[in-house]
């Protein structure tokens, strides 16, 4: 569905405040602390939109926007990449993500990045 967010992140704090933000600006917010069964919630719940924590844990989030960009019913789901890392914008062109926001954030670039990544 057009407003719902799939966020990933093992930091349950950076999952509250997110879904706080963005349920103020009527987005349906799920999110997950594992990507384990990432095809299995995008089927679920239906995202427009993806958040992914570059170092979710177990699979990471390269490899799991790797198994989405490679599915043919997910591909087309925007996925922006989140992460402290000073090279967060080169990884987000290697692994193909729609784009990518760096850790700490602003309330304004959260907003941002949702509302011209969503489809």
């Amino acid at each position: 569905m057009k407003n719902n967010i799939l966020i990933y992140d093992d930091d349950p704090e950076i999952l509250l405040v997110s879904k706080i933000i963005l349920e103020q600006k009527d987005y349906k917010i799920y999110t997950r602390e594992s990507c384990d069964n990432i095809i299995a919630d995008i089927t679920l719940e239906q995202p427009g939109l993806i958040l992914m924590d570059l170092w979710i844990p177990k699979m990471g989030g390269e490899h799991a926007l790797k198994l989405i960009k490679d599915n043919e019913n997910t591909w087309q789901i925007p996925i922006i990449l989140f992460s402290a890392l000073d090279d967060i914008a080169e990884i987000s062109i290697r692994s193909n993500a729609d784009g990518y926001l760096r850790k700490p954030f602003s309330i304004e670039e959260l907003i941002d990045v949702v509302e011209k990544n969503m489809v």
